[in-house]
């Protein structure tokens, strides 16, 4: 009898110990690859409170809460997803860039419901530019003739329209946004599952989701898994505010053709208007020992318009000077199941033509409507291919956008090359002749007609217009050699730059077979 309760004893000891070793392999695989059960932290609200909220089951995980994750949030939360949003800092952001939102973004912002966001932060209508050179202008207007009266471009305070969007996207139920810095991406054999990220606090938490979507901007420290970033950094602007300064032309934005590089001035609110001095290179005059005001001073202000010479150098005397390297660089993506990137992390061009907001709100308004048919999302390599369409639909916006920034920003530069002074010159000439050859242009750089085709037929035409003017009336041998230059310089400049954009994604889209990717049905 004995021997029984012994034996009993042992098989119950086994069993126990069994158990244990489950729980805790169980735990162990749980802490790496499962949804976190406990509640977020910290959530914005409308008003800028903070409250708790479940956000163990997340459909969505957006990394960045910049122009593209919030615009991004409200979107997918508006369209019913659970989207949970991280974002470093969710204090107001103060940057020198991403103040200038084009007619066609604008519309983009119209679509996804947004258009109140550029409301109560003393956003300033733009309705084209004034281009600058040598003692000349011109003004090129938006052609806005066929849309309604509110449609223009909106210039503002980067950090309160970005303030607006995200109180507009915690306002929904199902987005809760938290702050903190996401350090890595959670992968299980070959699928992101989710980010581990520091809260404020300090603690590493987990979270997890169908679908992670990197927008952590053109600092990201994500994209390297998820893209073979090519980042270039041509130049840098040198940041400025001019107070209570009478623009030549009020409500818009005006581009000074100067050496070395353009200079940019647009309004950025009531009393304020942004200078953008661009410095060529990736080293700039020092700003603590003076070496930057001088610059400013003695190279830069002899170059302005003289209805903004006074307001620039006490712009310059007051010492708020800032500096931000211009990156670009072109959308080379690895799919990779369960995540995706969007905004500056994916896709950067010069910001000279300020379209950086345009094509991330582009990219949103197609990325919606590819996820909106879906109802499940949990299959991750099903949907990472039905996904790979996303970045050919992008195309006809993005890569319209990306090559005018990147062509314009080159053939604004001045040079040494005569050929090239040449090219500069003629821009600026066509440009002035108005009609086909400034609306054109405009409605490109506008995000209104986004036809790489029809970039291209117009910077050709250009190159074209100043290869007539040097070779009449009497083509000399100089002549003909410096159109040679000019032509193989043009071809030099925008071939690259379409080359890394992707021909066949560009001008033919229709013959990449993701372009006809169909949602994946449900089992």
């Amino acid at each position: 009898m004995a021997d029984s309760y012994v034996l009993g004893w042992i098989l119950c000891s086994v069993m126990a110990l069994v158990a244990l070793c489950g729980v805790v392999l169980r735990r162990q695989k749980w802490k790496g690859i499962s949804m976190r059960t406990e509640p977020m932290k910290t959530v914005l609200t409308r008003n800028g409170e903070c409250g708790s909220a479940d956000a163990s089951h997340a459909d969505i995980i957006i990394v960045g809460a910049g122009v593209a994750g919030s615009a991004l949030a409200h979107t997918l939360g508006k369209d019913g997803r659970r989207v949970q949003v991280i974002e470093r800092d969710l204090s107001e952001p103060d940057r020198i860039v991403g103040e200038l939102l084009q007619p066609g973004g604008y519309l983009k912002l119209i679509e996804l419901g947004l258009e109140d966001c550029v409301e109560e932060i003393d956003a300033q209508q733009v309705f084209g530019y004034a281009l600058f050179k040598d003692g000349k202008h011109t003004q090129l207007s938006y052609p806005l003739e066929k849309f309604h009266s509110d449609v223009s471009g909106r210039s503002f305070h980067n950090g309160r329209f970005i303030q607006r969007m995200r109180e507009k996207s915690a306002s929904l139920p199902n987005v809760h946004l938290e702050q903190g810095t996401v350090t890595s991406l959670l992968e299980e054999k070959g699928i992101i599952r989710g980010v581990q990220y520091k809260t404020k606090d300090g603690p590493e938490l987990t979270a997890f989701a169908s679908l992670t979507i990197v927008c952590d901007g053109c600092f990201s420290n994500l994209r390297r898994s998820l893209c073979n970033p090519k980042v270039d950094i041509p130049s840098s602007f040198v940041g400025l505010v001019l107070e209570n300064c009478h623009l030549p032309y009020s409500n818009h934005g005006h581009v000074i053709l100067a050496d070395p590089s353009p200079i940019l001035f647009y309004p950025i609110s009531s009393t304020e208007t942004r200078c953008l001095v661009d410095v060529p290179g990736q080293k700039v005059p020092s700003i603590a020992n003076g070496e930057m005001a001088n610059y400013l001073k003695t190279i830069v202000a002899p170059q302005v318009p003289p209805e903004i010479y006074d307001s620039f150098v006490a712009a310059v005397d007051k010492g708020n000077i800032r500096t931000m390297p211009n990156r670009s660089m072109p959308a080379a993506p690895h799919p990779t199941p369960g995540a995706l990137l969007m905004g500056d992390a994916f896709n950067m061009r010069h910001p000279l033509t300020g379209g950086g907001m345009t094509v991330a709100l582009s990219d949103i308004v197609v990325l919606r409507d590819l996820l909106r048919p879906l109802q499940d999302l949990n299959d991750a390599p099903m949907l990472c291919k039905y996904l790979e369409s996303f970045y050919t639909l992008r195309k006809p916006v993005a890569s319209t956008i990306n090559t005018l920034a990147g062509a314009l920003y080159k053939v604004f530069c001045a040079s040494p090359d005569q050929a090239r002074k040449e090219m500069r010159q003629a821009c600026f000439d066509y440009l002035s002749l108005g009609g086909v050859c400034s609306a054109g242009p405009i409605s490109l750089l506008s995000g209104l007609n986004p036809r790489p085709l029809s970039l291209v037929l117009h910077f050709f035409a250009v190159a074209i217009y100043s290869l007539g003017r040097l070779l009449l009336p009497f083509p000399s041998p100089k002549r003909i050699w410096i159109g040679a230059r000019l032509i193989s310089g043009a071809s030099g400049i925008i071939f690259p730059i379409i080359k890394a954009e992707g021909v066949r994604q560009m001008f033919f889209p229709a013959t990449v077979p993701a372009y006809y990717r169909a949602p994946p049905t449900v089992k």
